[in-house]
């Protein structure tokens, strides 16, 4: 699969800044699209589009807050640098607890700027990455029996295919089976290996700052320091 190239989104309802904005990015050979309104943008969006979005404070119509939380509703994670001619730092501050990667007040250096961007499109990239390795991870245990979550379970809290067998009052030799197939599901070699997987997928993809969707998996059984032991 052919990857999308990086874009850097400009939002700003002033044209002159617009055109120095673009003209100042080209140094970084990026890709760009502007728009000169919140609104123009959300037609457009695209959120399988990985870059930044270059965003100002304060424009008519929607602002730049207000565009930031409706992406929020949408679940678009697209990494957002503010800037803005106003020094309102509850502004700021809400704008950061809420996401953005930055906040910088007019005038700018350039390089300062660049190299925020360059930060923010390798955040991206790396947030991206994590969120396709979680979605993989969750959708293997997704696809286990009850059974094998249910040993899976056990496995995790560091109990051996006896222990195991006992407890489910089933043959040790059926435990051993279910255990080979829910290992080969998740293509974990090793119980250390399941519960790194198991911990992973529990957590909330890197960079996202949202909470997700889908089957949510149950929570880890109580065991001390969880033991681990080779499948047996």
């Amino acid at each position: 699969m052919i990857k999308a190239e990086p874009t850097v989104f400009i939002v700003d309802d002033d044209p002159a800044i617009r055109d120095s904005l673009r003209m100042l990015i080209k140094r970084l050979g990026l890709r760009i699209q502007s728009y000169a309104c919140a609104e123009a943008f959300l037609e457009e969006l695209c959120p399988d589009t990985p870059g930044c979005l270059v965003l100002d404070i304060r424009m008519g119509g929607m602002s730049g807050i207000e565009l930031q939380e409706k992406l929020i509703e949408k679940s678009v994670r697209t990494p957002i640098i503010f800037i803005t001619g106003y020094g309102d730092v509850p502004t700021a501050v809400r704008a950061t607890r809420q996401g953005a990667v930055d906040f910088i007040e007019k005038p700018f250096e350039q390089k300062m700027l660049l190299d925020r961007i360059q930060q923010a499109i390798e955040k991206d990239a790396s947030s991206r990455q994590a969120r396709a390795q979680h979605a993989e991870i969750a959708e293997r245990f997704a696809n286990l029996s009850p059974r094998e979550r249910e040993v899976m379970e056990l496995v995790i809290a560091g109990k051996t295919s006896r222990e195991i067998a006992i407890r489910l009052c089933r043959s040790e030799k059926t435990i051993k089976a279910h255990r080979l197939h829910l290992m080969k599901k998740l293509r974990a070699r090793t119980s250390a290996e399941l519960v790194r997987m198991y911990m992973t997928v529990r957590e909330k993809p890197q960079g996202t700052g949202l909470p997700q969707q889908g089957k949510a998996l149950p929570s880890a059984p109580s065991a001390p320091g969880l033991p681990l032991n080779p499948a047996k």
